[in-house]
């Protein structure tokens, strides 16, 4: 790095500008905000048609307690401070403190963005420091994030993942002269775009999400000249909901978002409430803004794949050993634990099982699965081998539960006892750890797989008119599915039939309300039809295990054999702010039941299990099923038995 020029800082009248040869970086003083980036023969890669104000900017959206009006606010700095300059590294940092004195409603956090600039480096960092004392005053965080702002004249192709690279409607395009707005305000068919290729298409923000595990690297590219602007991120550890929390990327704009903390595909419930003067502190970032250039005429995809290489050089640089504040805990700082998870699923197998790319983390103390709504916290993630070992490193010093679930096993995994204390170079060995899903009994049926998605069921083919014509595009990513539904089944709402049936043609992806012919909306009920060869009403109860991965304002009554009766032998009551199926999710928040059916409901021969969804106020009313199971009661003696064979055999 030293052949490279010395990272320069400079002061113009209300600007601060940093530059290392390579790539130029304006932001405005003392606000913070990112009015101009110059690379690859551009003076500008940021959209210079807006205000400045409109161009790379950290946002949130607040509220007070009462959660009545959602507060929108870019955290202007107040004062500017040059933390480091010594020819290798800039660093910067645009504070705006809390005042609670303040004439204007004021987000009660004390705010620290910080921009970083390296010797030698195609792009640059920023993290940022939200604060609160013990005493300030409650409020939500609702959303925040960093935004950009690109040229439309220059970056119209838009990468969010492997295979999904594409020519992209300019803003234009969704005027009203130009584009049919749909369901909701975010989604648009091009009826008239300046491109005449997309012409017919449907445009929507949220059919680029993606989970967070996977959003590691996302942005723009121009062809001239040939030019990249990407977000690499190479930690979760400061997002909220966990590693399958799902959110925005890249979109239409043309806009490159970091996000840190939403409510997308989740609900509410990801909102953190800050009660009681309670004091918090939270690190988001560093995030990489990475540039890249090409010759003129070579292929854009080759920006992508550039992208991804320095993606795949930034994850192991994690955690950064050069943020200049002491709140960043570097390598040394922080702990590791390690173990193995096995799997005791009665009457599934007799011999403890390993668990097999189980998903372990380590967040918040908290009840089972508590972790898909936590906001306030860190947390750490790590996947298991095949044997059912893992390692969850970096880990910052603190008290945390372990957590985690086993793709094709149901429920959620807890580690019981006490809680778990990371210090700073601590390395916990747990040992073997042994997780008892739900059961009961042996298996009567089953329909789906437990995976927290619905994508195993019947995902059906998107209306011509609604078509996104991105080939890689999952199906279920597609505008219009809930209007299928009632496409497919008119006049009579799905059956299911065990043993006949097969779950990815017969069992629709969602359970939603049916579309009348006047625009109003009905309740569904639908049928899971089976035999049962001998029954004794005298062997107590049959055990249904229902996993929902996504519920919309929705809920599902339960009952057998008797479509028509009053009482439901149980009732979700209403759950769940998902709104997954409008946003083209597969699954949004996680919901397990274990519910009793008395054996005397039953009977020798046909029976029927009916799932109703009453509330029908809109089309998007509904849940997505992750996995259902109905077991038989297990007779005494084969409880004594699995009780004494349960080994390590065959591990």
């Amino acid at each position: 790095m030293a052949s490279f020029p010395d990272v320069i800082f400079s002061v113009l009248g209300n600007k601060i500008v940093l530059e290392n040869g390579i790539v130029q970086v304006t932001l405005s003083k003392p606000g913070g905000i990112v009015t101009g980036v110059k690379y690859g023969g551009l003076d500008n890669l940021l959209e210079i048609l807006n205000k400045e104000t409109n161009r790379g900017y950290w946002d949130m959206n607040w509220s007070e307690p009462d959660g009545k009006v959602d507060k929108f606010d870019v955290p202007d700095g107040t004062t500017f401070e040059l933390v480091r300059a010594d020819g290798d590294m800039v660093e910067v940092s645009f504070v705006r403190p809390y005042d609670d004195k303040s004439e204007k409603p004021m987000v009660p956090l004390t705010i620290d963005k910080r921009f970083v600039l390296h010797r030698g480096h195609s792009g640059f960092y920023s993290y940022g420091i939200y604060e609160r004392l013990a005493g300030w005053r409650d409020f939500n965080l609702n959303q925040t994030r960093i935004a950009f702002k690109l040229r439309k004249d220059k970056f119209q192709h838009m990468a969010v993942g492997e295979n999904k690279l594409r020519l992209m409607p300019l803003p234009d395009d969704l005027s009203p002269d130009r584009a049919q707005q749909l369901a909701y305000k975010e989604a648009h068919l091009l009826i008239n775009p300046k491109n005449p290729a997309l012409k017919g298409e449907v445009d929507d923000k949220y059919q680029y999400h993606c989970e967070n595990q996977d959003n590691k690297v996302h942005g723009w590219m121009s062809q001239d000249p040939v030019v990249g602007f990407w977000i690499i991120t190479a930690s979760n550890e400061f997002r909220n909901g966990g590693p399958v929390k799902q959110d925005l990327t890249s979109h239409t704009g043309p806009t490159c978002l970091s996000m840190w903390h939403s409510a997308h595909l989740a609900g509410i419930e990801l909102c953190p409430q800050f009660r009681n003067q309670e004091p918090w502190q939270k690190i988001f970032g560093p995030v990489y803004i990475y540039l890249n250039s090409a010759p003129a005429g070579t292929d854009i995809k080759a920006l992508w794949d550039d992208a991804k290489e320095q993606m795949n050089a930034e994850l192991p640089q994690w955690p950064y050993s050069w943020p200049s504040s002491p709140k960043f805990a570097k390598a040394a700082d922080r702990g590791q634990i390690s173990g193995r998870i096995l799997v005791q699923d009665r009457f599934a197998k007799i011999a403890l099982s390993p668990g097999a790319n189980a998903y372990l983390g380590l967040a918040l103390p908290g009840a089972k699965g508590s972790w898909q709504r936590d906001s306030k916290g860190y947390q750490f993630w790590s996947r298991a081998d095949s044997n059912g070992n893992f390692s969850i490193k970096n880990v910052l010093p603190g008290v945390y539960d372990l957590y985690g679930w086993v793709p094709g096993v149901f429920g959620d995994y807890k580690r019981e006892g006490e809680t778990i204390t990371i210090t700073a170079g601590g390395n916990l060995q747990l040992g073997e750890l042994v997780y008892q899903p739900p059961r009961d009994g042996p298996t009567v049926w089953e329909i789906g797989t437990p995976t927290r998605t619905a994508e195993e069921f019947y995902v059906p083919d998107v209306d011509p008119k609604y078509i996104n014509r991105l080939s890689s595009l999952e199906k279920w990513r597609q505008y219009g599915l809930w209007e299928r539904y009632t496409a497919l089944y008119p006049t009579q709402d799905l059956i299911y039939t065990v043993g006949t049936s097969d779950w990815s043609k017969d069992w629709f992806y969602a359970h939603l309300c049916r579309i009348n012919a006047d625009g109003t909306y009905s309740p569904t009920t639908w049928q899971i039809r089976f035999q049962l060869p001998a029954l004794s009403p005298n062997l107590g109860v049959y055990k249904l295990r229902m996993a929902i991965a996504s519920s919309n304002l929705a809920a599902i009554q339960i009952r057998v054999n008797d479509a028509s009766s009053a009482d439901p032998v149980f009732d979700t009551k209403q759950v769940g702010r998902c709104n997954a199926i409008a946003r083209h999710g597969i699954h949004g928040l996680y919901w397990a039941w274990n519910i009793n059916i008395p054996a005397a409901l039953l009977k020798q021969g046909d029976n029927i299990i009916y799932l109703t969804q009453p509330i029908a106020n809109g089309p998007f009313n509904g849940v997505q099923y992750d996995y259902l199971r109905l077991e038989a009661p297990a007779p005494p003696t084969s409880l004594a038995s699995m009780t004494t064979t349960l080994s390590h055999a065959e591990i």
